[in-house]
């Protein structure tokens, strides 16, 4: 018998607690699916296999320490997570290594985290041999592979003495720079979370998860993995690159298993529509799918209006989708909106915006459409402030994002002072401790609208522009332009701010005329923004700088174009 959703938060103080319960309770049923290389063949995983593996690995542990997650996507990284947690250890996902690329993120991670053992599989450990060798930090670790243990250690685990305050991982986050911070991430913030969650999408025991997000990134943790155990529900998994490869496999997994709850960022149903044929149309049943969350990403009017358009002859809604925001500094969700409720969006005027004040238009003229990204769930606040003056701000007026209530994790791992500049912040007229979460917005009849990234906001002879509205200005320019694979930001000439463009050229325009592209561009942003671009560098697909999680990492774009790094395509070089 499932236990009410409602419940689970008050009822368990950790994930131990919860999974164990699962395991007496619901042993033989099937927790997760996988599905190799993203098609039918599949392996499954039921609450007693995962409790009886969890409990092996954490016996072969012994250690209640930092320890590095390196898996390629599968049902053994759910395993070797939970292993972690029921050592009493501090899991530490990282992004996996990929064959001849550069380690050094994951020295950087290995060094802040202070990890001295890795959990891995014989495959991986045996990929990396080579680069190992040259690595004498890496090397020195101890790896410990999990594919070659004994189910007997299961015998000899003991439950480690931890509470709902104790840290279950760290989120590493990489950000703007490029520099990864570890979020300190509680038992209590998880499923806290996972109640937030639960409320907004008005999950229940009826639910079914489809997911490709990464698992070593928090949308892929925590909405993938953690949200069908608190539920008691089934799973199903593919690895991002099965997706990436082949976008009709998810949507095919949700006809298929009838999936209630799936998404990923905006750029996920724009690929879809790219890439899926009308024949492939005709034989996906999207009836079922009732919450399609879109969020990590700035969540487009155009992918809402026409994803609703190409697949509404597959049965899908446009109430289905569901535009979300949150971050791994919030354990993961923050707001979203009614889940039988089509998204809400609002038509401002963009000079108005861009003076940080909302004034509602109607037109395409010098206007800019949002989306709404909900309201907050079970006792969490959010507050717009000046991040200046750190007073709160009055309705429809931009500022800075701030986040109160009990999924707001415990800071960044050995970054004292960062941490009490961004998790203890107080608004001038209150003692309450908020996050600040460096992205701006508003609140128009308690709905949240994202506008922009704080740092990110570009200013140019006293004017504000969102780098994401230049960034899809040029992508819609012309064909040849990579939608969500361009940055934009500013560099100084001559003592002043000027405009640059970094933009990903799709590599199938092999004879296209560099000139004439650059000129689009510098045309569509003068009309749809005012204003004149001092450089435009087109660049190889694939290479544009962006975080674990698909961001565009605009500081480190800058740095690149200042340093003269980056991967020129054709004639630009």
């Amino acid at each position: 018998m499932i236990i009410c959703p409602d419940l689970a938060s008050e009822k368990f103080a950790t994930l131990i607690e919860l999974l164990r319960f699962r395991a007496f309770s619901q042993p033989d049923e099937i927790a997760y699916t996988f599905l190799l290389e993203g098609e039918k063949d599949t392996v499954n995983l039921t609450y007693a296999q995962l409790d009886k593996q969890a409990q092996t690995i954490a016996a072969y542990l012994q250690f209640k320490e930092q320890v590095l997650l390196l898996y390629p996507p599968g049902l053994e990284y759910i395993a070797a997570f939970f292993g972690c947690l029921y050592a009493g250890a501090i899991a530490v996902p990282a992004y996996p290594p990929r064959p001849n690329r550069s380690l050094q993120r994951l020295q950087s991670i290995v060094a802040d985290a202070e990890a001295s053992i890795v959990l891995t599989n014989t495959a991986v450990l045996s990929n990396l041999e080579r680069q190992l060798a040259e690595l004498p930090d890496l090397r020195a670790l101890n790896w410990l592979t999990t594919d070659s243990t004994d189910n007997n250690l299961a015998n000899k685990w003991q439950q480690p003495e931890i509470d709902s305050d104790s840290l279950a991982f760290l989120q590493y986050t990489s950000g703007s720079t490029g520099t990864p911070k570890g979020v300190m991430v509680s038992h209590g913030n998880l499923l806290h979370n996972q109640k937030m969650i639960q409320a907004g999408f008005q999950n229940t025991e009826k639910t079914i998860i489809v997911g490709w997000l990464p698992l070593y990134h928090d949308m892929g943790l925590i909405g993938n993995v953690l949200q069908p155990l608190y539920l008691g529900v089934r799973c199903i998994l593919m690895s991002p690159v099965a997706f990436l490869q082949r976008p009709i496999r998810w949507l095919e997994a949700i006809s298929r298993y009838q999936g209630t709850t799936s998404g990923g960022p905006n750029f996920a149903f724009d690929l879809c529509m790219r890439k899926v044929t009308p024949q492939q149309l005709s034989a996906l049943d999207l009836s079922s799918w009732n919450v399609a969350f879109n969020g990590a990403e700035p969540v487009r009017v155009e992918t809402i209006e026409k994803f609703s358009s190409t697949f509404a002859s597959c049965g899908f809604r446009k109430e289905a989708f569901y535009p979300c925001y949150g971050m791994a500094e919030t354990t993961l969700f923050v707001s979203g909106g009614i889940k039988t409720d089509a998204p809400v969006y609002i038509t401002v005027r963009e000079d108005e915006l861009a003076q940080n004040r909302i004034v509602l238009a109607q037109g395409t003229e010098g206007t800019r459409t949002l989306v709404g990204c909900g309201q907050t769930y079970i006792n969490q606040e959010i507050a717009i402030a000046n991040p200046e003056t750190l007073i709160r701000c009055a309705a429809d007026e931009v500022g800075e994002i701030w986040v109160a209530g009990s999924s707001i994790t415990q800071g960044y791992w050995n970054r004292l002072e960062l941490t009490e500049q961004v998790f203890r912040a107080n608004l001038a007229d209150s003692k309450k401790q908020f996050f600040r979460t460096g992205d701006l917005g508003f609140l128009h009849n308690g709905e949240l609208f994202i506008t922009g990234r704080l740092k990110d906001l570009i200013i140019i002879h006293g004017r504000n522009h969102y780098p994401q509205d230049i960034e899809m200005t040029v992508a819609d320019s012309h064909e040849a332009l990579i939608l969500g694979a361009g940055a934009a930001f500013t560099i100084d000439s001559k003592g002043e701010e000027r405009l640059a463009i970094v933009q990903e050229i799709d590599r199938h325009y092999r004879n296209l005329d560099n000139d004439a592209v650059t000129e689009v561009i510098r045309t569509a942003i003068a009309q749809q923004h005012e204003l004149q671009v001092h450089a435009i560098a087109l660049i190889k697909m694939g290479s544009i700088c962006k975080t674990s999680s698909g961001k565009i990492q605009r500081h480190a774009c800058r740095n690149a174009f200042i340093n003269g790094t980056l991967e020129l395509w054709g004639k630009n070089k």
